[in-house]
């Protein structure tokens, strides 16, 4: 964990849970985030809910009192990180279809979630090779390629997915290969590997877990153990070493793509403008199209 110094509070949650009144709680929720100087997102959903925020330690430990008041949010399990600054520039409040979507609208976890395994058990599992059962265990990645690039689990499965609407006809393809293996999904705070693993059961995986918490959850509780890399986030932090410290990893403004420290070594990085991965993109734009770049 970072030092104490730190004095800006970052936390990840969501809860999959019936959740109707959606559009009467937005505003609710908006002025109470805006009240207390809290930034992020949070996303409602009649299947439930999915948070980032940031702000003071006060002004986060009133919101989770404030949420949890709602019984259905009453055991809401947080991750948390610390930072010098805030991570996010304004406050949102979406509603939409699903927490995180995947268009397998029939998946409900609160009518019973996947297995789930916790970090230190993973661990466990990983230092000796096999479940406890005896079983090869398999780490699933369910994440888009662009944040596997940044870091994940070693030996992990990674199918290169762009989006988590490829993964449920991706993982279908490769059944019969995994079918004798223990089989952990995970992703960096648990809500893509918690759908994916009920899918999976759904389509009749016989042995499949999520990791509790994601990546994010077994960085707190056991460091970077079997993990080679950082964990992408999706605040202007981009990545997390394990000791959940902000790392010199970048994205690209332009093309939205990760630059490690080394790639910003390159005449091609030029903050804000391109990266390594899209100027040759800009060149080959900028000499088809003279008279644009001469107006910008």
């Amino acid at each position: 964990m970072q030092s104490s110094d730190q004095s800006i509070v970052n936390i990840a949650a969501y809860k999959f849970i019936s959740f109707n009144d959606t559009a009467e709680k937005r505003p609710l929720f908006l002025a109470f985030c805006q009240k207390h100087n809290l930034r992020g997102t949070v996303i409602l959903s009649p299947e439930g809910i999915n948070l980032f925020l940031a702000g003071s330690r006060p002004d986060i430990d009133a919101f989770l009192s404030w949420l949890r008041a709602d019984t259905r949010f009453a055991d809401i399990q947080v991750k948390e990180s610390l930072s010098d600054k805030q991570p996010f520039t304004r406050m949102l409040v979406k509603l939409k279809a699903e927490i995180i979507t995947m268009k397998h609208p029939l998946i409900k976890p609160e009518e019973g979630r996947a297995p789930f395994v916790e970090a230190k058990t993973l661990k466990r599992w990983l230092d000796q090779g096999h479940d406890d059962n005896g079983k090869p265990v398999v780490m699933v990645d369910t994440r888009n390629a662009f944040e596997v690039d940044v870091g994940t689990f070693d030996n992990t499965i990674d199918y290169r997915i762009n989006k988590f609407t490829e993964f449920p006809q991706v993982i279908a393809d490769h059944k019969e290969e995994l079918n004798d293996k223990t089989v952990v999904t995970f992703c960096t705070g648990g809500i893509r590997c918690e759908k994916a693993a009920i899918h999976m059961q759904n389509i009749g995986y016989d042995s499949v877990y999520q990791l509790e918490g994601g990546i994010l959850k077994y960085f707190e509780e056991v460091g970077g153990a079997h993990y080679n890399g950082d964990c992408f986030v999706f605040d202007y932090r981009t990545a997390l070493n394990p000791q959940l410290e902000e790392t010199q990893t970048a994205q690209c403004f332009a093309c939205r793509s990760v630059v490690t420290p080394r790639e910003q070594l390159s005449p091609f990085y030029v903050p804000g403008k391109s990266c390594p991965h899209c100027a040759g993109e800009h060149a080959t734009h900028a000499a088809q199209n003279p008279d644009e770049q001469a107006a910008a």
